[in-house]
């Protein structure tokens, strides 16, 4: 079952259910799963990476607005958007923890020969494609930073 009829059968389920912020959260993923298919030159078919990415930037947007809510002290509004990432976060891959992603980032540099932070960019772009959707990529670049100084 593709990504587009998971999100519509979870639309039916949380209208039936008469959950609003899960039906918010849906239909943003739907919507920026229509927006990317109808892109110029998208072709109309999306890769699953394609898939991931745009459902884990949607997953950023509501962490960095909860974050900023919360810093204004406003609990009220980081509160909802907390709770559709909680949503929006079941359609991607099982994420590694730290430890997982620390274990491939050491692979990763004793293979290329990797030394000092001149490299961090090519370590980051073979770890973050290695690790597609199963990693945050701050928390790949804190480790990648900390291993490379």
């Amino acid at each position: 079952m593709s990504l587009q009829n998971k999100v519509m059968e979870e639309i039916k389920a949380a209208m039936k259910a008469k959950d609003a912020i899960a039906l918010e959260s849906l239909r943003a993923i739907k919507s920026a799963l229509l927006l990317a298919q109808t892109e110029k030159g998208a072709g109309g078919e999306m890769s699953d990476t394609d898939e991931i990415k745009i459902i884990q930037k949607l997953v950023k947007q509501r962490k960095d607005s909860a974050a900023i809510f919360k810093e204004q002290g406003r609990e009220d509004l980081a509160e909802p958007e907390l709770a559709q990432v909680a949503v929006i976060e079941k359609f991607l891959p099982a994420q590694l923890s730290v430890d997982e992603i620390e274990r491939v980032v050491v692979e990763i540099i004793e293979s290329s020969g990797a030394s000092g932070i001149k490299v961090m960019g090519k370590v980051m772009g073979m770890v973050s494609k290695q690790l597609a959707g199963q990693a945050d990529g701050k928390t790949i670049s804190g480790i990648v930073r900390a291993k490379l100084t």
